[in-house]
């Protein structure tokens, strides 16, 4: 009978002293201390301090296969020690969390354990569940559900708007509510949103897409495109 890699029967302590020798094979590993937390997404970190790695990793990732917890060691060890890793690593891992049902895991944790700040559809200047609606009929024959719809507590210029599909949530930017911004561009940043409802994220083995084609394609029957996108420029 073949030998199994003993790859299989480390402890993630183990994977991670074998990663960093691998990264640095001149210098001895230091200690690791691995520990699995409830995170509301699957992120992970790793830092040093006296001697030691402490290694922070999301439990929604604790039952995951050896060679994932090696290509996330070689992550975040590689982050950390600012070494170059293969993208072979990187591949490995995003093909394990584009998996369909570690993607539903991740969407009901998001659910369960995540904040999500809503501050209601109602602005200083515009109303979002207004605007919804007749975005709604224009484009979409009134038949797209309304999700829960607020603006951000900062006025941010560079996420002017997105939807998060855990919590079912469209959230536009208090930028779009000032005296300066014309209605066409809190619009057109609207009726993108509600394409992503439409036209939900695509996954192709490790890639991930968030603007398909037919996302792309729809958003050319949006009136006033051009100028929708030259009023955003400016501001």
């Amino acid at each position: 009978m073949p030998v199994e890699s003993a790859l299989f029967f480390e402890t993630p302590e183990e994977i991670y002293a074998r990663v960093f020798s691998a990264l640095k094979p001149r210098t001895s590993p230091p200690r690791f201390a691995v520990e699995f937390c409830r995170f509301a997404n699957p992120d992970s970190l790793a830092r040093l301090s006296e001697g030691c790695i402490t290694v922070r990793i999301s439990d929604l990732l604790e039952g995951a296969p050896s060679p994932v917890h090696e290509a996330l060691a070689y992550i975040l060890l590689g982050k950390l020690l600012r070494r170059p890793v293969a993208p072979a690593y990187a591949r490995r891992y995003r093909l394990y969390l584009n998996r369909r049902d570690i993607r539903r895991s991740v969407d009901l944790v998001r659910q369960i354990r995540g904040r999500k700040f809503i501050s209601g559809p109602q602005g200083t200047r515009f109303n979002l569940e207004t605007a919804f609606e007749e975005l709604n009929f224009q484009y979409f024959h009134g038949l797209m559900a309304r999700p829960l719809l607020g603006w951000s507590r900062r006025p941010s210029r560079t996420t002017l708007g997105h939807y998060d599909p855990s919590h079912n949530a469209i959230v536009i930017s208090k930028l779009l509510d000032s005296p300066l911004a014309p209605p066409l561009a809190l619009e057109y940043v609207l009726f993108h949103e509600m394409l992503h409802l439409r036209y939900p994220v695509q996954t192709r083995g490790a890639r991930r897409s968030i603007h398909t084609r037919e996302l792309r394609e729809a958003e050319r029957a949006f009136a006033g495109l051009k100028e929708a996108k030259e009023l955003l420029k400016r501001l």
